[in-house]
């Protein structure tokens, strides 16, 4: 199912704007965390499955590799869906169970309790390793500086897989505000930024950092931010229906 192009202008958020749609939304609007990453979860396995997996993934290998904070909360809940949907996923950590934070650390309870495959970046061993898709959910737009350590080498690992990497809100190792690509940084097949898009990922920023071609296809989901949220004095944008159609557009 082709997913519809949004052709009207769109505005882009700064980590500045990000940050404070992040604190509305919970704060205000008492949408908390657990739902916004349960709605980014859904979108990415329906977009993994519909783009990447010919609609079908039964029998289909997917890993997925997930960070310790909220975009790696997204990743695990993806992980979560693409296997109910018939998918064999495996789910690479960056760090232990203990390290993670609360609600992203629920999502990996939940994994963990329905027995898929969780390994310890420290002890995965990626020499022959299949997949039909790596979904990135290692960084999100807290990066500061370029990755280290595990998350380093699962960047690099995914980068040298013949598999298509699906990246949630912006691939890793490239400043979603700035659009500065730092090393490593994942060479997405495709991104699904999440709310409004990222300065850095789109327009004039991104091809003048080169951050366009880590990127691959723009696609923008609902996480069920409120227009009146943008409309407000912090923000002052003005957003139309944008998923009138659609839970996911295409940007480019």
């Amino acid at each position: 199912m082709p997913f519809p192009f949004y052709v009207d202008p769109i505005p882009a958020l700064t980590t500045a704007q990000m940050i404070e749609v992040d604190r509305a939304m919970i704060e205000e609007y008492h949408i908390d965390l657990i739902q916004m990453m349960e709605n980014a979860g859904r979108n990415l396995a329906h977009l993994a499955r519909e783009r990447f997996l010919a609609g079908d993934p039964r029998g289909r290998n997917v890993v997925v590799l997930a960070g310790t904070g909220g975009n790696g909360g997204g990743a695990l809940v993806c992980a979560r869906r693409l296997h109910n949907y018939g998918a064999a996923v495996q789910v690479v950590i960056t760090r232990p169970d203990a390290d993670f934070t609360a609600v992203p650390g629920h999502q990996l309870a939940i994994v963990r309790k329905i027995g898929l495959p969780v390994t310890l970046a420290e002890d995965f061993s990626p020499e022959g390793e299949t997949a039909d898709l790596i979904i990135d959910g290692l960084i999100g737009y807290s990066l500061q500086g370029s990755p280290r350590g595990t998350a380093a080498d699962l960047i690099r690992w995914a980068n040298q897989h013949a598999a298509p990497v699906l990246a949630l809100d912006a691939p890793s190792g490239l400043d979603a505000a700035t659009g500065t690509v730092y090393d490593p940084a994942i060479r997405a097949a495709a991104t699904m930024t999440l709310a409004l898009p990222k300065v850095g990922l789109l327009g004039e920023t991104a091809e003048r950092s080169g951050a366009i071609t880590h990127v691959g296809e723009l696609y923008l989901a609902d996480i069920s931010v409120p227009p009146e949220l943008y409309a407000s004095p912090a923000l002052q944008l003005a957003v139309g229906p944008l998923f009138a159609h659609s839970d996911i557009v295409r940007l480019s």
